[in-house]
């Protein structure tokens, strides 16, 4: 089980950086699974990207698809630091990019 707080490092220019405003971040999780790196290289040569990595680890934390309006995936619970009143990057992020592309 991977539970609490862990460091993630942003690749610069992703969706997830530019969500931030940073390229460190530290992300709660809550789950047993993780990326499978095997499929790493087929994944990335077809369009998706590992743009968040613990720097620990080497796990992949976020992966995105760049040609994409906004398709963003966090191995995290960004739900776990989001409130009303303060929702997180990532919803912000999301939000923003359908309003540009459907509103």
């Amino acid at each position: 089980m991977r539970l609490g707080a862990y460091d993630c490092e942003l690749k610069k220019g992703s969706f997830a950086a530019k969500a931030y405003g940073k390229l460190k971040i530290s992300e709660r999780h809550r789950h047993r699974y993780e990326f499978n790196d095997k499929y790493k290289n087929d994944l990335e040569k077809n369009g998706m990207m590992i743009t968040g990595t613990n720097p620990k680890s080497g796990l992949a934390e976020i992966v995105e698809i760049p040609e994409h309006p906004w398709f963003v995936g966090a191995q995290f619970h960004p739900e776990l630091k989001s409130t009303v009143e303060n929702p997180h990057p990532l919803f912000n992020a999301f939000i923003a990019a359908v309003v540009k592309h459907h509103g």
